[in-house]
């Protein structure tokens, strides 16, 4: 084994996810969503399970709406464990992207009244 193979084996995969900005209130400090499917045990259903989390911000470059990404780091406070590491997708883009998926939102046509 060469020292190379060696470096990589001991580097150690981190947690992240990806949610939804939902507060930027605090100073360094967001509040995201992330949604998960979970398999019901009993029904085999797919359930959709929300976690907030308070996730620290350095730069305070993250806007509400925003997808970021985040990783998991030590203990910052009593509510703080995980770190942003990059915005994913801008708020704006986000917002045009949740418009064009939704389903069934399409305007009707309007109707003139016949006499």
């Amino acid at each position: 084994m060469t020292v190379e193979q060696t470096k990589t084996e001991n580097v150690k995969k981190v947690a992240s996810l990806i949610g939804l900005v939902t507060s930027v209130k605090g100073d360094k400090t967001i509040h995201i969503r992330v949604d998960r499917l979970v398999k019901h045990p009993k029904y085999g259903k797919y359930v959709r399970r929300t976690s907030k989390l308070a996730v620290h911000d350095p730069a305070n470059s993250a806007k509400l709406g925003d997808m970021v990404e985040i990783v998991a780091c030590r203990r910052l406070s009593r509510t703080k464990s995980w770190r942003m590491t990059k915005i994913v997708i801008p708020a704006a883009v986000a917002q045009l992207q949740h418009d064009d998926q939704a389903p069934g939102m399409a305007p009707r046509p309007v109707e003139e009244n016949k006499p």
